[in-house]
């Protein structure tokens, strides 16, 4: 995004809308996408940006198969404005004034994906995937609300229906990336077999970061840090998350 952005600085973008749909946080500046086309595109205003995002495989939007997502923007009129134009038959489009959610959302996601992933790869059933999603939705509205996001954001379709398609879907690059290290395969080899880009494991490092900034737990995010970069064995890092202190659910 940042590479992009900046071939466009010479451009005036005032009066002009962008819509963005890359998720991710940006390693070391820790800055959404948005927060990224404003740095360096300062002209297109907080208002002029608009993120799409939600469960949204590109294979099948492009078979017309029916799907949701939501249009999010500081400027409502804008996510409106998008919501009209992207609106199809087949594909459905909310609006949101909560850019902030929609995007840390979309971020984190694919964080958990790859944690669904490993236990999928690990060996373990459907009960500890919907374990890991269940509560990565708590972790998610835990970091977010800190963060200035509205909660109810992480419970629609871009936080808990984005979750359930990513980390359950065959078309899912970050599910598959853990699936293989839950397996026993080096991230680096991984990686190096894809073409397509699996998001959330530089977004692990951005979220993992944000977590020790803001001083807010994060376990299974943790736990997928530790996996992904000092070679934790995916068995212990659940046998961790198994065994923290009881607490509450809420």
């Amino acid at each position: 995004m940042r590479t992009i952005a900046e071939r466009l600085r010479t451009h005036d973008f005032r009066g002009v809308m962008i819509v963005n749909v890359a998720k991710g946080i940006e390693n070391k500046s820790l800055m959404t996408m948005s927060e990224v086309l404003l740095d360096l595109l300062p002209s297109v205003g907080k208002g002029g940006i608009v993120t799409l995002s939600g469960p949204s495989f590109a294979e099948e939007v492009s078979r017309q198969v029916p799907t949701a997502v939501v249009a999010a923007s500081a400027n409502i009129e804008a996510a409106k404005i998008a919501q009209e134009v992207f609106m199809t038959p087949y594909f459905r489009v909310y609006s949101s004034e909560d850019i902030r959610g929609v995007e840390l959302a979309g971020s984190i996601k694919n964080v958990i994906a790859i944690g669904a992933g490993i236990a999928d790869g690990a060996g373990f059933g459907d009960n500890t995937k919907a374990a890991i999603m269940t509560r990565a939705t708590a972790e998610l509205s835990r970091l977010g609300s800190l963060m200035g996001a509205q909660q109810r954001t992480f419970a629609g379709l871009s936080g808990i229906g984005d979750l359930i398609a990513t980390c359950m879907s065959k078309h899912s690059r970050n599910r598959f990336v853990g699936e293989e290290i839950g397996k026993g395969r080096k991230l680096s080899d991984v990686l190096a077999e894809m073409v397509m880009v699996a998001e959330g494991v530089a977004t692990t490092r951005s979220v993992h970061d944000l977590a020790l900034k803001h001083g807010v737990e994060l376990p299974i995010v943790n736990e997928v840090f530790e996996v992904l970069f000092q070679n934790k064995d995916p068995i212990i890092a659940t046998s961790d998350l198994m065994t923290r202190d009881a607490k509450g659910e809420a």
